[in-house]
């Protein structure tokens, strides 16, 4: 009898330190205190098997600043997963957030391959990234990981990150890649690590979503012979389980927790038993060695993110976010006045991205603004028709939901499985009033532009994220719409470009727009 253990880590996103950069209070999270676990577990098998399933170079300050400038650094997450060893990692769609010669560069510089099977070179149709799977041997038993990736990058990705490449369907590339390696190298265990989650309830196999293909980790669970292991992420959640025969786990993110799974395998190699469970990072110290390694980008990242940039002249703080959803507050519309004077356009939309965005303090630093703003995204501006604009207030209005004595409350497909309060847009430009008494598709009750009811048939021009114009979030009317203006910079940029050179920022609200119910 032999064990196989296998840890997985995935969407790290940037995460080192056990600290929240908003305020820099200590926080349980983080790969530091992830790599004091890993050394436990070596301890007790130093053969393990050791992968990261993507999102891992984006997503905290000291990324932002390490790729913004510092780029003659080796890149801080990689220098980390090569100090631990790992045996690969997985594209995550966070991974061209910065660009392909960030993420080259990233990859030349790892000392462990990249995976992405679907990942293709647009003309050759092969494997981007070289290496699709990679064959372990421990103890005899041969080990094969095949890496794919949630295909559904385009819809989220400006084009411009992604030239040349191709994403084809995670499930349909799985499938001739399991065939494949079973005929080819006929491993003992077959491992798929898979930066994608679920679509389907684990227990019931019902829909949790809307089936789009960004998440199709059921049904490689349910129509793919011969995988032993599904190691996944992408959703943020916190799962283990069993699928059909084969073992999953998703070990939510931040380094919050990592996923451990454990095969027993008789004398022919054959699987007789398999565990898994979540190693949590509470109470776990953190790594001294590796937070020394990278304590130099620590360092500069936290003297860039307290530089002082400007004023805010009344109060754009937050206190609470459901409040800011229901009726117009002077942070959202500071940020869609933000959009819309680079844009040049008279509408915008922007989202309260999470609940622990804090608002603006009277004096700003990048601390601020990194706080309210964590996402690297772009902007663009669509030319939209006025059903365009109703369709999606009405799609943002789903976010509501009614509770039995009639109370406001988060509809739970925006928390469960995944919390998504970024998918409910705010708009400056026009007014509207949402009723969240009328069924969903009806709730939009009042829908102007300059004092009159917005014609359905005419043309609006409207600035957004990349991430929304793309149709992220379920909003498919943005979708091929007409790209008018495309602003490459850094929305983190174009906000301490605009504080910095107004210095005083007055905070308004003009109340366009109100929620009822």
């Amino acid at each position: 009898m032999k064990k196989i253990t296998i840890l997985q880590t995935s969407d790290i996103h940037g995460n080192v330190y056990p600290i929240n950069y908003g305020n820099n209070e200590k926080a349980d999270v983080g790969i530091g205190r992830i790599a004091s676990i890993i050394h436990q577990e070596r301890l007790i098998d130093d053969q393990l098997v050791l992968i990261d399933n993507g999102d891992l170079i984006q997503g905290t300050p000291l990324t932002y600043y390490a790729v913004q400038y510092l780029q003659n650094e080796q890149n801080p997450m990689v220098g980390i997963l090569n100090h631990l060893s790992y045996d690969a990692a997985v594209i995550g769609n966070h991974e061209f957030n910065y660009g392909m010669s960030v993420l080259d560069q990233a990859v030349h510089e790892s000392t462990f391959p990249w995976l992405s099977a679907n990942i293709v070179n647009e003309k050759s149709q092969q494997p981007y990234f070289g290496l699709p799977y990679i064959i372990k041997q421990i103890e005899g038993a041969k080990i094969a990981i095949l890496g794919v990736t949630t295909h559904y990058i385009p819809n989220w990705e400006n084009e411009q990150n992604i030239t040349g490449l191709a994403f084809q369907d995670a499930l349909q590339e799985t499938k001739k890649w399991v065939a494949y390696i079973k005929a080819q190298e006929n491993p003992d265990v077959l491992i798929v690590s898979y930066h994608g989650g679920f679509e389907c309830d684990i227990e019931t196999g019902e829909p949790t979503e809307n089936l789009t293909g960004e998440n199709q980790g059921y049904a490689i669970c349910q129509e793919i012979e011969g995988i032993d292991v599904l190691l996944t992420g992408h959703q943020h959640r916190s799962l283990t389980g069993n699928i059909n025969g084969v073992e999953i786990v998703q070990p939510s993110n931040n380094g919050q927790m990592i996923g451990k799974i454990v095969l027993t395998l008789n004398e022919k190699n054959e699987i007789t038993h398999k565990t898994s469970e979540l190693l949590t990072v509470d109470n776990v110290e953190a790594d001294e060695s590796l937070l020394i390694m990278t304590a130099s980008f620590e360092e500069e990242t936290q003297k860039w993110l307290d530089q002082p940039i400007g004023k805010i002249e009344g109060d754009m703080l937050i206190t609470d976010p459901l409040l800011v959803r229901t009726r117009d507050h002077a942070a959202i519309e500071f940020i869609n006045n933000v959009q819309m004077d680079i844009a040049g356009v008279k509408i915008s939309n922007t989202s309260l991205f999470n609940n622990a965005s804090p608002g603006f303090k009277p004096h700003v630093t990048m601390r601020d603004i990194i706080s309210n703003y964590m996402f690297p995204n772009t902007l663009k501006v669509l030319r939209l028709s006025g059903r365009d604009i109703k369709e999606a207030l009405e799609q943002s209005a789903q976010y509501f939901t009614l509770n039995e004595e009639g109370g406001l409350e988060v509809n739970p497909t925006y928390i469960y499985p995944k919390p998504q309060h970024y998918n409910y847009d705010m708009w400056e430009g026009i007014e509207y009033v949402l009723d969240i008494r009328n069924p969903i598709g009806k709730r939009v009750t009042m829908l102007n532009y300059d004092g009159n009811p917005i014609q359905l048939d005419g043309e609006y021009d409207v600035v957004m994220n990349n991430y929304r114009a793309g149709g992220g979030g379920n909003f498919t009317m943005f979708q091929d719409k007409p790209v008018i203006k495309d602003i490459t910079l850094d929305m983190t940029e174009i906000l301490v470009n605009y504080i910095s050179e107004k210095q005083t920022v007055k905070a308004t609200v003009n109340y366009n727009w109100k929620v009822i119910w």
